[in-house]
């Protein structure tokens, strides 16, 4: 069997074609070429049509089965991983009411900050482990309130991941892990969050099924596979929120585990057996993608929205002409910490480790005669790596310390500046794995549809490539350069 996997990313989409037999990987390929735009009509606002991503989707399947490397026809099943948080929207006909209000939209802060209060702060963390803040639930509110025409229009509300599933199959599920990522599932009571659904105002029925994350979400439509060359047996097994998919994708399913990743946004991700949350809600927990109502098993997730995009954005804006890595060589020749010059990683919304504030990305201690390229491109991958050491610190309030990271060797892991100010910063090893997003996802839909006896057999025989190690020659001046970092914070 042929599996096909999908990770529905901010800045594209990829598709992976995976035997299922070795798990080897067949082809991979993404689309558009030139990264999808965050459309911000207004401050703080962010937003992607969902149409786009799924017009994105059938052309990367259609680039791949160009390929001529597999037959097409023999692809039994499909996984897909998505960009968590966002809000879809459609009415009785499945059409999109609105554009997605995405992961990185800030707007709705306010209303999950009323919920909470207004549910009260104990109760929204025992039930949610969460509380609202800006999450699915509460940019819902927002339409509700903003746009009450809209609203009105509402049939399914939905996850990105269950709209990209629906339009293979022309109907929408749910699962747990996605409700649970949208403040929307209740983990003391194992069902959707009725009593949050109930204070904003929202209808139970506005909500599709609930299904199991790995089992049948439907068959393609006849439609479907005709245009992209399938059969028309081939069913979606598998949907998972990115963070929770990435990790998956890394082996990372049991206590103890830690995966990471540093595309768009960056993460740390732990695993525990018991319904553990921040009090202060700076890191967030969720159903991982192997929690059930029996066996608790909660991904608890650090995040920073502004990591692979301040790269990218410094690239575009002031070194377009390089590549990414003749960028890591040349801020490799600055001195570790950067001759002093700090950067702030925050222009990406308002980032959850400080409470949903919206601190903005920033230059400090700029000197025109002692600061170049070098500096500002080392800089930058310093200031990510050092916001995800700061993130990493907040994990240990929830009793998850990691001693080592697992990441797929891609996006900024591929910058060996990046991975050594975080290694040695953090005094945590880094494991460098042959996996990605869209891979993990292809061997999700075969434990989905009952390839493989579980969802473990399915990424057991995933390859390390290499281990970064804290290096005791550099460690103290990363230490040091890490304090100066942290200290600019306040």
């Amino acid at each position: 069997m042929i599996l096909c996997g999908i990770d529905v990313g901010t800045s594209s989409i990829k598709v992976s074609i995976v035997d299922a037999a070795n798990q080897h990987l067949i082809y991979s390929t993404s689309y558009p070429e030139v990264e999808n735009e965050i459309s911000s009509p207004e401050p703080g606002f962010a937003e992607q049509d969902p149409e786009h991503w799924w017009y994105c989707v059938k052309q990367a399947i259609l680039k791949a089965n160009s390929s001529k490397l597999y037959d097409s026809k023999n692809i039994g099943a499909i996984g897909i991983s998505y960009q968590m948080h966002g809000l879809v929207v459609v009415d009785k006909e499945a059409r999109v009411i609105r554009p997605s209000i995405i992961w990185c939209d800030s707007r709705a802060t306010p209303y999950g900050e009323k919920a909470y209060k207004g549910l009260g702060e104990a109760f929204c963390q025992s039930h949610y482990l969460n509380s609202p803040g800006n999450f699915t639930a509460s940019k819902l509110a927002w339409v509700k309130e903003n746009q009450p025409e809209v609203f009105e229009q509402i049939h399914q509300v939905l996850l990105p991941g269950d709209f990209i599933a629906g339009r293979f199959t022309s109907q929408f599920t749910t699962t747990a892990s996605a409700l649970s990522e949208g403040i929307l599932w209740d983990f003391k009571e194992e069902h959707p969050a009725k009593d949050l659904m109930a204070y904003f105002g929202f209808p139970e029925s506005i909500f599709p099924p609930v299904h199991a994350l790995f089992s049948d979400h439907g068959t393609i439509s006849t439609e479907v596979a005709s245009e992209l060359g399938l059969n028309t047996q081939v069913k979606v097994c598998y949907k998972a929120g990115d963070q929770p998919n990435n990790a998956y994708s890394l082996g990372v399913l049991h206590p103890g585990d830690i995966a990471t990743t540093a595309g768009t946004s960056g993460v740390v991700y732990g695993i525990s057996d018991e319904l553990k949350y921040d009090k202060e809600n700076r890191v967030n927990s969720f159903a991982h993608v192997n929690h059930t109502s029996k066996k608790a098993s909660i991904g608890v997730l650090m995040c920073i929205n502004g990591t692979g995009i301040l790269n990218r954005w410094i690239k575009q804006n002031f070194f377009s002409s390089l590549s990414y890595n003749q960028m890591n060589e040349l801020g490799s020749k600055a001195a570790i910490g950067s001759n002093g010059l700090v950067c702030m990683p925050f222009g990406n919304g308002a980032e959850r480790i400080f409470q949903n504030k919206t601190l903005g990305g920033s230059f400090m201690h700029l000197d025109f005669n002692r600061h170049h390229s070098t500096e500002i491109i080392r800089a930058v991958q310093e200031g990510i790596a050092f916001s995800m050491v700061y993130g990493i610190e907040l994990l240990g309030n929830v009793g998850v310390t990691p001693k080592k990271l697992k990441a797929g060797q891609a996006n900024m892991y591929l910058s060996d500046l990046f991975t050594q100010a975080i290694v040695n910063a953090s005094g945590a090893s880094v494991e460098l794995l042959e996996s990605d997003g869209a891979f993990g996802a292809a061997l999700g839909a075969g434990a989905g549809i009952g390839y493989y006896a579980n969802e473990d057999e399915a990424v057991n025989n995933i390859k390390v490539l290499k281990t970064i190690e804290p290096n005791p020659t550099y460690t103290s001046e990363y230490v040091e350069a890490y304090g100066v970092w942290k200290s600019n914070l306040a």
